[in-house]
């Protein structure tokens, strides 16, 4: 993409050209929205569907007054959508004056902008990538599980963990549950049996998580949804990451063990290159 195409993609909010929103808006001061990551490649966005589903979703459960017809017309509308790179979808509750109370809020705002697509090494994906152990822990709150919400703290502070030796950092409960990547679900592999989070308390519902357990069970793998330990982990005979942008990474390296890239996700990789050609 040529910085005069990148150029030419605006920022909407609001369904406007635009580049700023006030700072009466909640989700500056609280916090208080969603937003969806997507993935557009030259055949189209990636997973845009699951995306919408789970904004819709998302904005129910915060209780974000919306037209949600207006919200789907306008990500489909927006000109990033036409250009290979990332959009960012950010929905806040809108613009309030001081205090939690949403009584007086005038919104939702809407944001939509582009992004070029990070530059990710391909050996991440060909050989895979090595995997810290983040000491920041992930809360637990049913209410907000799963959902795409603005407060990202706790990524945040993982992320500042761990330099350019390792590509992701593991993030657990208070309880030592494994839960997800910083950035990142995941799935092991043992004797052909996949293994998955169970994200009913917190973490995030990932779209490619969602999609690659569609996936499996179609193809007749059985995944089990539940509790992941460390100890898990170690006796793994193969585990990958996955998210909507990079699509899928195999994990070479974590602590003192180190594997190949298994068959499984090979079988994985191919069916996302299949389907989007990343």
């Amino acid at each position: 993409m040529s910085d005069n195409v990148a150029a030419s993609v605006p920022t909407w909010i609001n369904g406007q050209p635009a580049d700023a929103v006030p700072v009466s808006d909640r989700g500056l001061a609280y916090g208080d929205g969603l937003f969806e990551t997507l993935r557009v490649t030259q055949s189209g966005p990636v997973l845009l569907d699951l995306h919408l589903e789970r904004l819709q979703q998302g904005l129910q459960r915060l209780a974000i007054p919306h037209d949600w017809q207006c919200l789907a017309n306008e990500v489909q509308s927006y000109p990033g959508l036409q250009c290979p790179g990332v959009v960012k979808w950010t929905v806040t509750r809108g613009q309030g004056g001081r205090g939690y109370s949403a009584n007086q809020v005038q919104g939702p705002t809407r944001i939509l902008s582009w992004y070029p697509l990070p530059l990710y090494p391909k050996e991440y994906a060909t050989a895979g990538v090595s995997v810290h152990s983040c000491q920041q822990a992930l809360a637990e709150q049913p209410v907000l599980a799963g959902l795409k919400h603005l407060n990202r703290l706790e990524q945040v502070l993982a992320r500042q963990e761990w330099d350019d030796a390792h590509q992701e950092g593991l993030m657990l409960d208070y309880q030592g549950n494994v839960i997800e990547g910083v950035f990142s679900n995941l799935f092991l592999v043992r004797q052909g049996q996949l293994f998955t989070p169970d994200l009913a308390r917190c973490g995030v519902a990932g779209t490619m998580r969602r999609w690659l357990l569609e996936q499996f069970d179609r193809n007749g793998y059985c995944v089990a949804v539940g509790g992941v330990t460390f100890r898990d982990i170690q006796l793994a005979d193969e585990w990958f990451f996955c998210n909507s942008v990079y699509g899928i990474w195999p994990v070479r390296q974590w602590e003192q063990s180190t594997w190949g890239v298994g068959e499984i996700t090979r079988q994985a990789q191919q069916w996302v290159k299949d389907r989007w050609q990343f």
